[in-house]
């Protein structure tokens, strides 16, 4: 007679051995690849015209162009804080442009490139930084937590994950309301050590919900390496646990990541449900401009991916293909520097700050009588003494 107390033998799944050998979920997620190092690619997984091709690299030099200047800026105190992408272009670019425009994107904080692509005017995103006159989000966010609805583009959260669940929301009322639209959400690796991760993709993988969870997985939480934050071999096999799909792509390959993202939306479109996509790339740079990574990062590390730069790894293919020549990709990048010299002059010719008046917006309908009555007194108090109105003065 059995006892409660008693537990009986687990029966041992035969393949159990097979994986808990090294390497094997290594086999299991292969790293998707289209380009070669030669820069040829197999023509059946080139999913785009020679003309998109190019349109999208002349997008990934302008991220680029533009986190450098950004960068400058934020040294020389023109702005107050600038986190990028140099490195992940490929990923955040070639996830973009696979979905479709009427998709929803949830990003977490290095994809201003995305919303770029989605028709953020560059003077808006630079007026965003510099939170003058123009910033759309009225001087309510930090610099690089910008949003765009024009283009569906959701705001930026800086909390880690936030926006898994949000995007997960997003969609699953998409389907009850008949909409066809795919979500899709961005977050770094650091992100699937967090509660909102489980939550997110938990939920969808039960309810088939029509996600996209993109992972750039760019070896680094701020300091923290990938291998302290996972046991895991790989972050893709952590869509096993949830019941859905997942693929591990080389995210400094833009037609691999573009190929892959195509693919994870034709099943969520056809209800197949979710689909988790590690993208691996490398963060070339610190984690923001307030991190110095030599403290905590060999520069040997470094100089291996920057072998692997995707920007480099485009031009090659392109010129490779005969798309591109070394003339018209000069010609290219100086057009990009005017393009962001041009978007600069006109962005810092705008007032410094956004109006006193917006203090008081988007909180009711119509502003409260109190609300009126604290404007007038701002309105007054600077009008006698314009430094308050400017708390950085200079002098007494």
């Amino acid at each position: 007679m059995r006892r409660e107390h008693e537990v009986s033998p687990v029966a041992r799944h035969p393949r159990l051995a097979e994986v808990d050998q090294p390497g094997f979920f290594l086999r299991e997620f292969p790293l998707q690849t289209v380009l070669r190092d030669d820069g040829t690619a197999d023509p059946a997984e080139v999913p785009l015209a020679d003309a998109d091709l190019v349109m999208l690299y002349r997008w990934m030099v302008l991220n680029r162009a533009l986190d450098e200047r950004m960068i400058t800026l934020q040294r020389q105190g023109r702005i107050g804080f600038y986190i990028g992408s140099i490195g992940e272009e490929a990923t955040i670019f070639g996830t973009a442009a696979g979905v479709e425009t009427r998709d929803w994107i949830f990003p977490c904080y290095r994809e201003h490139g995305a919303a770029l692509l989605r028709g953020l005017p560059l003077v808006t995103y630079l007026c965003d930084l510099f939170g003058n006159a123009r910033d759309v989000m009225k001087g309510r966010q930090m610099p690089c937590h910008e949003a765009w609805r024009p283009g569906r583009f959701a705001s930026i959260s800086s909390p880690i994950a936030t926006q898994i669940p949000h995007a997960v929301g997003a969609a699953w009322a998409a389907r009850l309301k008949g909409d066809d639209m795919v979500a899709l959400a961005y977050f770094g690796d650091g992100a699937t050590s967090a509660h909102d991760f489980h939550t997110g993709l938990n939920f969808a993988a039960l309810r088939k919900i029509p996600v996209i969870f993109a992972c750039r997985n760019n070896g680094w939480a701020i300091s923290v390496p990938r291998e302290r934050q996972t046991a895991a071999e790989t972050l893709a096999q952590k869509a096993l646990a949830y019941g859905m799909h997942g693929e591990r792509v080389d995210g400094n390959d833009l037609l691999a990541v573009l190929n892959a993202t195509r693919r994870a939306r034709a099943r969520a479109a056809a209800g197949e449900g979710p689909t988790l996509l590690e993208c691996v790339t490398y963060r070339l740079e610190g984690h923001s401009t307030s991190d110095d990574p030599r403290a905590y990062r060999p520069a040997d590390l470094v100089e291996t991916w920057k072998r692997k730069d995707p920007l480099l790894r485009m031009r090659r293919f392109l010129l490779r293909r005969g798309a591109l020549d070394e003339a018209a990709d000069a010609k290219l990048r100086d057009e990009v520097r005017e393009e962001l010299q041009r978007a600069l002059r006109e962005a810092e010719a705008f007032p410094p700050k956004p109006p006193l008046e917006t203090l008081f917006e988007d909180v009711y309908a119509e502003p409260l009588r109190q609300q009126r009555e604290q404007l007038r007194e701002l309105e007054a108090a600077v009008a006698a003494d314009p430094r308050v109105g400017n708390p950085r003065h200079a002098g007494t």
